[in-house]
């Protein structure tokens, strides 16, 4: 897993954009105006921020000794993902995935008619 492959995997889902809003280094993924992910461009160990279902963030914790609460985020909603030391690429994409999902699932039905995701 690197942050060319996670850029990539990124990008690929509807109506994704990229920016780098606080400095030079972070590169953070939204849809419409929300982020789902995030991850340094200068880390030398790949490790990405992404939103998670408070509960599931927790077993997640528990079973992972590489996701750990979201550095510089909300520890409730937000994971630190670290996935060459533990997970599977399947599992990572899916993370992100479901990251990427909470997001949409909290706009209004207008917001996601005009990102074209109704």
């Amino acid at each position: 897993m690197n942050i060319e492959n996670f850029r990539n995997y990124c990008l690929s889902l509807k109506a994704t954009t990229e920016s780098l809003p606080f400095d030079e280094n972070i590169l953070v993924f939204k849809v419409g105006s929300k982020m789902f992910a995030l991850t340094s461009l200068n880390n030398p160990i790949f490790s990405v921020n992404a939103k998670c279902d408070p509960d599931y963030a927790l077993t997640l914790r528990d079973e992972y000794p590489c996701v750990t609460p979201g550095f510089h985020m909300s520890k409730k909603h937000w994971n630190s993902i670290a996935p060459n030391d533990c997970l599977s690429k399947e599992l990572f994409y899916q993370l992100i995935n479901d990251s990427y999902l909470l997001v949409i699932a909290k706009m209004t039905k207008k917001e996601r008619s005009e990102l074209g995701l109704s």
